[in-house]
This record gives structure tokens, C-alpha cells and sequence, in this order.
């Protein structure tokens, strides 16, 4: 419902700024019956009730994409002052952050933190990077997004980078590789996966209907 009571159509939009899964993400919220549009210019934004960031490649590169969009200044009109919710996933999940170590560029500051690589020499593997494959994700308490997903969830990750929150109830849920590292966050309307929820079957399919459901 809006203000005056009326209902109002909720929409998942799917910011197309030239990375990302974007068929795939429309294709399973096809799937789940959920509205879906995509987003290649400011004027697809408007009327937007939810929005998924993807992301793939490099910190820098997503960034100069994202502004030369057009679409930068209205995403984060929407989600800092609209208070939209938003979902940023993988690449999509580390420009939450306010810098990265893969990068010079600033990120868009929604969530306090930076993007850090992983120290190879605590990983006890013979291919290190990218962390590839799928892998346990252990949500920390009770959290919607999560719903339904609380054991044996796993998940498809594809990075070399991880987020590390300045502040520790921003962690949503962690993954062990090589040791333990923050793989959800979230900071009021603002939620973030490293994993790749389009790629991991129904496991995946389930996280999204339940951001389609907050």
C-alpha cells in the first residue's frame, strides 16, 4: 500500500548496465510468477519497488559501467532517499562498499566497509584463486532473506574478492574458504550476496522470492 492506502504493484528491476546474468535472473522471477522489468536507462527506474545490482568482472570497471549508464544518480536516489530496497550480487555486492583493494575508484557507500582479496596463503588449496564452486552458506540468526534457507543451504560463488563490514551487524551470513568471510550483508533497505543466486538451482530461486517478499 502507498500513503493513501492504495495498492501499488510490486516489480523486481534489474539494473542492465552491461554486466551481470540479466536473462537469468528475469527467467527464474518469470519462474516464481514475480513481475520483473529491466533497467538500461534512468526513465526504466521510475516506478521501481525493488531492485537487483549485479555484477560481474572487476570493482572498477562495474563502477565506470554504472555511471556511464546514466542510471548511477537515480539508483541512488531511490535507495538512499526512497529507501528502496536493493539486492547487490557478486560484483553487484562488493560496489555496496565504500572502496575496494581491486580498485581506485569509490564504491557507492550504502554499507560500511571495503572489499579486500583473499590472503592466499591461508587457503589450503592448490588452485586458490578464484574461490569457484559451490560452497555452504551459514546465515547468522533469523533473517528473511534467508527464510527457508537456515540448513544445508549452498550456493554457486565465482570471486576473488570478499566484503568486509566496518561494522559487525551488517554480516548476514558467512562462508568458510580458508577461513570464514562475510558472503551477506545488509544495512536497513540495503542487502548484498557474493554468491550467485541465479546459478544455484532452488536454493537460489528461493533467496530471490524471499527478497521479492520483504
Amino acid at each position: 500500500m502507498d500513503r493513501f492506502g492504495e495498492e501499488v504493484l510490486q516489480v523486481i528491476t534489474i539494473i542492465d548496465y552491461g554486466l551481470g546474468n540479466i536473462s537469468a535472473f528475469v527467467n527464474t522471477y518469470k519462474r516464481l510468477n514475480v513481475a520483473v522489468s529491466v533497467a538500461k536507462t534512468s526513465g526504466d527506474l521510475m516506478g521501481a519497488t525493488k531492485l537487483i545490482l549485479p555484477g560481474v568482472g572487476a570493482f572498477d570497471y562495474a563502477m565506470l559501467l554504472l555511471k556511464q549508464s546514466g542510471m548511477h544518480d537515480a539508483v541512488n536516489e531511490l535507495v538512499t532517499r526512497r529507501k528502496v530496497p536493493v539486492l547487490g550480487v557478486c560484483v553487484g555486492m562488493q560496489m555496496l562498499a565504500s572502496s575496494s583493494e581491486e580498485g581506485y575508484l569509490p564504491g557507492l557507500g550504502w554499507i560500511p566497509g571495503r572489499v579486500r582479496r583473499f590472503d592466499v596463503s591461508l587457503l589450503p588449496y592448490s588452485t586458490h584463486l578464484p574461490h569457484m564452486g559451490w560452497n555452504d552458506v551459514k546465515p547468522l540468526g533469523s533473517t528473511s532473506l534467508f527464510a527457508h534457507l537456515e540448513k544445508d543451504a549452498r550456493f554457486y560463488f565465482l570471486h576473488s574478492y570478499y566484503f568486509e563490514c566496518e561494522q559487525r551487524q551488517n554480516v548476514l551470513a558467512q562462508t568458510i574458504y580458508g577461513d570464514s568471510f562475510t558472503c551477506a550483508v545488509n544495512h536497513e533497505n540495503v542487502y548484498g550476496v557474493q554468491f550467485h543466486p541465479e546459478k544455484s538451482h532452488h536454493f537460489g530461486a528461493q533467496l530471490l522470492k524471499n527478497f521479492s517478499d520483504l
